[in-house]
């Protein structure tokens, strides 16, 4: 089910109803498991078994763990949870991209080299991450293992960030589920207003924006060099508002339920360098990166060189992990000779740069990155930079409702860095909420695109 379908409004009011009715813990926490499982079955049931696999096998690993003071079985059991959680991972997401990047060396042994015909499971990156970072919390000994095998099923299976995050720690929301939540008039609204912000990112903003992104770069040398600029900006609105949008509305969601859930997204093309623009942008699976990867390769207590190496292995990993394609691993690398770059540079006379131009650094490494990111293959992703380079002859095409959504959120990020920002959060008390309400609504109703669209972040 997404949340942009017709029948998640009404599912969420169920449950809702429902899960506010619930005096006790348990039978709260059962309705939402319940209500976490129907949700991901919506899609396809068969898969759910593979949720219910990682949610059993880690929750036994993290009390086993505590059962015993052995270093070496401790150990084992971690490397046992790391091979059952990413060998399933691996399997379904890169088994085929393996074997097409192997083919020849396999075929030059003798052996076929044909793929399988695999389903990617919706969320197993996320829900994979979550369950990992229990694991190996546990194992460091800074979190305990949860005792009631019920809140560590509803912790990994919780619908609203369940398919596409944020990713959410264990020692964030395990604690809010042992209890039950007193009901709150102003955050059960600040709940309804982002879901409903998310909603107009998603639907308004992100989807008129990929209305006139897929037609160039369905066959980007056709265009001229000035609308494939404006069409690489239109990318990076569209890929910004419809993961931030997806990620207000489960946030909004479960703070609707009572829960917090931490913030995914600040505002990234604000940024004035690569370390703040991944400081801002889908900051759990940044700090997921960071406390699990590149501190734990030594992170920056090493020398230069390795630190560029941990940088470069974290990126790279970043990359591999938002799809099974040499486009995105190369992404990954992009950002890690960026980051490493800046951080060589950091202390340079010469890099004190006019924050203008720092932004304006960082915006060309973001935008050359997204048409890594968004390209098919490495021929298109050439063909779009080169079109951008040369400024190339050809079809002129401004889809004004496109340019209108581009323009919008050029608006909002102006605005962001104003006194306006307290405003834009419509305030229960304030005036003009229900007015701005109503017309978000209205908009919603009148310019909504008739087609459906699902959300980027859903293939990954």
């Amino acid at each position: 089910m997404l949340f942009t379908q017709f029948e998640f409004p009404i599912f969420f009011c169920c449950v809702l109803i429902v899960a506010w009715l619930c005096r006790r813990r348990q039978t709260r926490n059962a309705v939402l498991l319940i209500a976490s499982y129907y949700f991901y079955a919506y899609w396809d049931y068969r898969f759910c078994s593979l949720l219910a696999l990682s949610t059993v096998v880690d929750y036994c690993i993290a009390r086993a763990m505590v059962r015993s003071s052995g270093t070496v079985f401790r150990r084992a059991l971690l490397i046992t949870s790391l091979a059952v959680n990413l060998g399933v991972l691996g399997f379904f997401k890169y088994f085929n991209f393996f074997i097409e990047s192997a083919r020849p060396a396999l075929q030059a042994i003798g052996l076929s080299g044909e793929t399988l015909n695999i389903i990617l499971p919706v969320g197993v990156s996320f829900y994979t991450f979550q369950t990992l970072s229990y694991t190996i919390d546990v194992y460091r000994g800074v979190l305990k293992p949860v005792n009631r095998f019920m809140d560590f099923a509803l912790y990994v299976a919780f619908f609203p960030q369940l398919v596409a995050g944020p990713i959410v720690r264990a020692r964030e929301l395990l604690p809010q589920l042992a209890v039950v939540p007193r009901f709150s008039k102003r955050r059960f609204y600040a709940g309804a207003q982002q879901m409903l912000r998310g909603l107009v990112k998603k639907v308004l903003l992100a989807d008129r924006l990929g209305e006139a992104v897929d037609v160039v770069f369905a066959g980007p040398d056709l265009y001229s060099g000035l609308t494939v600029w404006i069409v690489v900006f239109a990318y990076a609105g569209q890929i910004y508002y419809d993961f931030s949008g997806y990620s207000d509305i489960a946030i909004g969601g479960a703070k609707m339920l009572g829960y917090r859930f931490p913030v995914n997204f600040r505002h990234p093309y604000l940024s004035e360098s690569m370390s703040e623009f991944w400081h801002r942008w889908h900051m759990t699976l940044s700090r997921w990166l960071r406390d699990y990867v590149y501190i734990a390769m030594g992170g920056s207590r090493v020398s230069h060189w390795v630190t560029y190496r941990n940088l470069m292995i974290t990126m790279t990993l970043g990359g591999l992990w938002h799809g099974a394609a040499w486009t995105f691993v190369l992404w990954g690398v992009w950002h890690g000779v960026a980051l490493a770059f800046e951080r060589a540079c950091k202390n340079s006379v010469r890099y004190r740069l006019a924050r203008p131009i720092k932004w304006l650094c960082t915006m060309s490494v973001i935008l050359a990155g997204w048409v890594l990111f968004r390209s098919d293959s490495l021929a298109m992703a050439v063909s779009v930079l080169l079109q951008m380079l040369s400024f190339a002859e050809g079809v002129n095409w401004y889809p004004p409702l496109a340019i209108a959504a581009l323009f919008c959120c050029i608006m909002e990020h102006v605005a962001w860095c104003t006194p306006l920002r307290r405003a834009m959060r419509l305030p229960i008390n304030a005036w003009y909420s229900p007015v701005v309400t109503t017309v978000m609504i209205w908009a919603l109703v009148l310019y909504a695109p008739r087609d459906f669209r699902p959300f980027v972040y859903f293939q990954f």
